[in-house]
């Protein structure tokens, strides 16, 4: 079955008001630097550092994730000293080569341009999230920042979707959550917002090989503004307007 015979909703279907996005695969390539925390650990156990591409699927899964692809087996104490050298090493150096995805400044300036209210809930921990956001100029721009120890569940609990919500002031039915991992799209679908899968994302080729049912799919940060109204008919104005640029 193709991409779009999966996705059960097509741009204008749905009227979305406010857009919730998940941080790591979805806005930020971080990759880069969570790999490079997983090959201190690596080195550190007598193996090579490998190359990013080599678990860039995993870094949606976090710190444990990456630790346990990256790493032999271990119990349970060792693996939270594990978790611990991962994470100093990796507050240390969170901004030395992660950037947005391209496409993405974009998308939220013209997100703001509409008036639409955009929000970041994400899995990871308030201590790693802010300085990112800080760093980026966003922290003051999204609407909510909603972290994985923000409320006493994360994602794919609908809470941190539905707080994100109440905290913009729109109902999920009128809002998006997009993301790359299927615990994006599982709390989504469960408070009633719009899922949105980024093809781009680290986690997104699995779940496009699953078969899974998708309401939405984008290739790229700007076309999540298809499902957006005011994004569609500002960008409709300014096509109509003579000696305008094209958006």
């Amino acid at each position: 079955m193709s991409r779009a015979g999966r996705c059960a909703v097509l741009p204008g279907e749905r009227a979305v008001e406010a857009v919730l996005f998940d941080l790591d695969g979805t806005l930020l390539d971080t990759a880069p630097d969570l790999v490079g925390a997983l090959n201190v650990l690596r080195v550190e156990a007598g193996l090579e550092a490998a190359p990013v591409d080599e678990f860039r699927p995993y870094v949606s899964q976090g710190a444990l994730g990456l630790i346990r692809a990256g790493l032999p087996a271990c119990g349970p104490q060792e693996e939270a000293r594990r978790r611990l050298r991962f994470l100093e090493w990796y507050e240390a150096h969170s901004l030395d080569h992660t950037a947005p995805f391209p496409g993405v400044e974009s998308m939220l300036a013209r997100l703001e341009e509409a008036g639409v209210p955009w929000a970041v809930v994400t899995n990871k921990p308030t201590f790693l999230t802010l300085p990112l956001l800080d760093a980026l100029g966003w922290q003051d721009r999204a609407g909510a920042v909603v972290c994985g120890d923000t409320l006493s569940v994360s994602k794919p609990d609908p809470a941190p979707v539905l707080h994100a919500c109440e905290t913009l002031g729109v109902a999920p039915a009128r809002s998006a959550m997009v993301g790359d991992d299927p615990r994006d799209l599982d709390a989504g679908e469960a408070a009633g917002a719009l899922s949105i899968l980024v093809s781009f994302g680290y986690g997104a080729a699995s779940i496009l090989a699953s078969g899974r049912a998708l309401e939405a799919v984008v290739d790229s940060p700007g076309a999540v503004l298809d499902y957006v109204p005011a994004c569609r008919e500002a960008a409709a104005a300014g096509s109509a307007t003579p000696g305008s640029a094209p958006p």
